[in-house]
């Protein structure tokens, strides 16, 4: 029984590999900033409480996949709704094994 050779397919069939996953829904999520709160605090809550965060306004955003941090961005408004323009993308220490 003779195989075929492992790898070496070249970039057609990494594009036909990356083809099947196209459909695959991802969790992308985008934090403005974080903070601490007493539980005191929080159960205080209401509509137009203002929650003052860690992060400055017009600092950059970071960019969850699948709760991974993967990039930054700068947030826009684009027809009256806020939208993330990618600014840079986090280089992965650990690449997936």
């Amino acid at each position: 029984m003779e195989l075929p050779p492992l790898g070496g397919g070249g970039l057609a069939s990494t594009q036909a590999a990356i083809g099947l996953l196209g459909d695959v829904h991802l969790k992308v999520k985008v934090e403005l900033g974080r903070t601490r709160m007493f539980v005191e605090d929080v159960l205080r809550l209401n509509s137009g409480s203002v929650l003052e965060l860690d992060k400055p306004a017009g600092d950059p955003v970071d960019i969850y996949v699948n709760d991974r941090h993967i990039a930054r961005g700068e947030v826009l408004v684009v027809n009256d709704n806020f939208c993330v323009r990618v600014s840079e993308i986090i280089r992965a220490e650990h690449p997936a094994e």
